[in-house]
């Protein structure tokens, strides 16, 4: 008994000191990068010339990331691996490069997200501290990361438990390491509390849930047929926005080998296609605008508040500025999209609110090119407050499974996949009696091994 209690306590004053640090450095990290964020969208929006430093400006990113970067240049696929089989650790000038060239992006506005620079931070404050701390704390390397990256979530976007669900869901489709979820809980909560301590601001938006309140069993099966198809829909499009970003990325690559010269063709490509083809709406993060009447995120909530096209036009932008090498995330352009989409449903088909629709556009295109469904129905329950939760888990878990085996992260795992079979003699819910038996009870007697009659 003694051991074993003195091994939790020191297992809890590691992932508590641990949980301290982080919160502090992602909390404090994400605020400035916000703050940054707002002034770099405002500065490029307040002027049209600004669009057209992006090739500059994405040039100097590229010019840091091959002086610098070494193996940072992989961003989230590299905190993925590191994670799922640790070797070299993450070099310390992840966290801060991806802090700048995404700001330098943004200020050019180029699409691109933060969830990238939310990772990528906070699983390299996490590295850090990993490094400094083994030789006296211990060895909880995969943990730390994986707390580093829901702190990092958690501070960005304001949803602590859809970070931290997202921290151990995105390594592998299928799995979930539920023994970290708790310290991961911890670290994006505390990064949250700094983040919000110290002026940060996260958007939420407002869902009247109201519509989806069914009096009638036709009426609910109505709703929910309505949500699958969306979902249908979002998975489709979020299937084709992770494949055709890695194709475009690989042409790239291919046809213009020189990362600098790479970047500053494709910057001039977005730049000319927003200002001559689709609009300047779809440049940026795209949460807000100082143009009243521009599409953004929020406006996409609202009838109206979107063009029928309005989600190609930002998915378009987006893969053409990820593709050529430009930094940033997905996500948030991915909110965008699937906001976009759901205005878009709703106005055609009639069958959903507005604001529904969006809502669930939002989460579900999330859930199909991140390959994490419970993380993106939890995020809908932290960020629209829904009544009826089970219409956002309808619609990511159907947008996750038509997205097939596509993620924006290459480097994820197929994990158990999306079926449960058995893979390799082993299926994922069969129990080995011999190495899975439970400890004896205080009595003496074992569990049952399974098909053993109880007589």
């Amino acid at each position: 008994m003694w051991p074993s209690l003195r091994s939790t306590l020191l297992l809890a004053g590691r992932w508590g000191l641990t949980v301290v640090v982080l919160s502090l450095l992602a909390g404090s990290g994400s605020a400035l990068f916000l703050w940054l964020l707002d002034v770099a969208t405002r500065t490029q929006q307040s002027w049209w010339v600004w669009a057209w430093t992006l090739p500059f400006l994405g040039a100097i990113s590229a010019w840091m990331y091959l002086l610098w970067g070494g193996e940072s240049g992989r961003g989230n696929n590299l905190v993925i691996v590191e994670i799922q089989h640790p070797m070299r650790g993450l070099p310390w000038q992840m966290a801060p490069l991806i802090f700048v060239a995404t700001i330098l992006t943004h200020l050019g506005g180029g699409s691109a997200g933060r969830e990238g620079t939310a990772v990528q931070m906070g699983a390299g404050f996490a590295g850090w501290w990993a490094r400094w701390s083994r030789p006296w704390l211990g060895q909880d390397y995969r943990e730390t990361l994986l707390m580093g990256v829901a702190a990092g979530f958690g501070g960005v976007f304001g949803t602590p438990v859809a970070g931290a669900v997202f921290a151990g869901e995105v390594l592998a489709v299928g799995r979930l390491p539920t023994l970290a979820l708790f310290p991961c809980l911890l670290a994006a909560i505390g990064a949250d509390m700094v983040c919000v301590g110290l002026g940060g601001s996260h958007l939420h938006y407002h869902v009247n849930w109201q519509g989806l309140v069914a009096h009638s069993w036709p009426e609910r099966l109505k709703l929910l047929g309505a949500v699958a198809l969306l979902g249908l829909l979002a998975g489709l499009v979020g299937r084709g926005f992770a494949e055709t970003l890695h194709r475009l990325n690989r042409w790239y690559v291919k046809v213009l080998p020189g990362p600098v010269l790479r970047v500053v063709v494709g910057s001039f490509v977005v730049v000319a296609l927003a200002e001559w083809v689709v609009g300047r709406d779809y440049l940026g993060l795209g949460t807000t605008n100082i143009d009243p009447h521009a599409v953004t995120i929020g406006s996409c909530f609202h009838e109206g508040g979107a063009k029928t096209w309005s989600w190609l036009f930002k998915l378009v932008l987006t893969v053409l500025t990820l593709a050529c090498g430009l930094k940033g995330g997905e996500v948030t352009p991915l909110f965008f999209i699937g906001a976009a989409l759901g205005n878009t449903f709703a106005v055609w088909t009639g069958l959903l609110p507005v604001d529904v629709a969006a809502a669930i556009g939002f989460v579900a295109i999330f859930a199909a090119a991140t390959n994490t469904p419970l993380a993106s129905s939890i995020l809908a329950i932290e960020l629209f407050g829904t009544l009826r939760p089970e219409y956002a888990f309808i619609g990511c878990f159907t947008a996750w499974l038509v997205g097939g085996a596509s993620s924006i992260y290459a480097s994820q795992h197929r994990g158990d996949g999306k079926v449960l079979q058995e893979i390799n003699g082993h299926h994922p819910v069969a129990v080995n009696p011999q190495r899975d038996r439970l400890p004896q009870s205080e009595e003496g007697a074992s569990p049952r091994e399974p098909g053993r009659s109880s007589d």
